[in-house]
């Protein structure tokens, strides 16, 4: 039992923790987008349900991928349209586009909905059952986790650490998506930032992906959005947004 719990397993698991924190970020602002279209006094359950739901299949999926990891690598089927489009398609790289795709598509969806409520400022969103939007935090958790799985897996074999730091990982999101989705709603200027940076992330996912199915667009290789780029985008994003709206409260004191 000394060995199982020796200080260099305890740094492993403080080092894994902070690692699924951070890798968290982008999938916390989703979850607290995606929960406040359940109806008022379900939303937290749902964000209690969805997180505890999705940290159960992460660690089946790092179990799975310990075992099998190959399985996700082996590529499945390859397109070759030289000097157009090529790729090689596997698992790992499928499950990352299709989350891509879909976080793109519901930012752009919350986009044009924020859009239409100019025109009509008492149109309200009509709530998606509970059921629909459990299942898409757990499906996009699980999309968001490969990262932090795949880090892990790196980082240690021991499987106690990993599934420990994952548990810690979904408890700190379900304490913070509540207060996240709280601010958005009392701050709703932000929701746009919000629904842009999820749009940022969309296309991260997408150039994961693609690197990950070695695409080429027109001879053109897709390499990874680093996630220094992609903090550096949403800093950029922030300092835009807070100027913006100083400048704006200014030009409403001088009407």
């Amino acid at each position: 039992m000394e060995s199982l719990f020796s200080a260099e397993n305890l740094i492993t698991l403080a080092l894994l923790t902070l690692l699924q924190a951070v890798l968290g970020l982008d999938n916390l602002l989703y979850i607290s987008l995606e929960s406040k279209r359940a109806p008022l006094e379900k939303q937290r359950r749902v964000r209690q349900i969805g997180i505890g739901g999705a940290v159960i299949l992460r660690i089946v999926l790092l179990f799975v991928l310990l075992k099998v990891i190959e399985l996700f690598q082996d590529s499945l089927f390859g397109i070759h349209a030289t000097g157009v489009f090529e790729g090689d398609f596997n698992l790992h790289s499928l499950i990352v586009l299709f989350g891509g795709v879909f976080i793109m598509y519901t930012a752009v969806r919350e986009i044009m909905h924020m859009m239409r409520l100019e025109a009509d400022d008492h149109m309200e969103h009509k709530p998606k059952s509970v059921g629909m939007i459990i299942t898409s935090i757990v499906i996009m958790n699980l999309v968001f986790s490969f990262d932090s799985i795949l880090g892990a897996i790196a980082l240690t074999d021991v499987f106690w650490v990993m599934a420990t730091a994952i548990i810690i990982g979904g408890l700190l999101m379900i304490y913070m998506a509540g207060r996240v989705t709280e601010f958005l709603k009392k701050n709703r200027m932000y929701e746009v930032l919000g629904l842009f940076i999820l749009l940022i992330v969309g296309v991260m996912l997408l150039s994961e992906g693609g690197h990950l199915a070695h695409m080429k667009l027109f001879g053109n290789e897709i390499t990874p959005m680093t996630k220094t780029t992609f903090y550096f985008v949403i800093a950029v994003l922030v300092i835009v947004d807070v100027v913006q709206g100083r400048y704006q409260k200014k030009l409403n004191r001088q009407l």
